[in-house]
């Protein structure tokens, strides 16, 4: 099964279809993810493009770090 994320979708978005991507981004530094309400209400209008421009992470370390769990990224 491909794991096909798209960085314009909500984190939101993908956290429901991939819930081990919790665990992946708040390793990357993505910290706020594992609180619920933050998950439920800026996470449905937040991507991963937008959120690693927030919190000053590169897209590329983005990418490579879930091409390492099995997920192809595209943008």
């Amino acid at each position: 099964m491909v794991k096909l994320l798209n960085l314009n979708q909500t984190i939101y978005e993908l956290t429901n279809q991939y819930p081990e991507l919790i665990n992946i981004l708040y390793e990357l530094g993505f910290h706020d993810i594992i609180k619920p309400n933050m998950l439920n209400t800026v996470g449905k209008i937040m991507t991963l493009q937008k959120g690693a421009l927030m919190k000053k992470i590169s897209l590329n370390q983005i990418q490579e770090a879930l091409v390492m769990k099995g997920f192809t990224v595209e943008f």
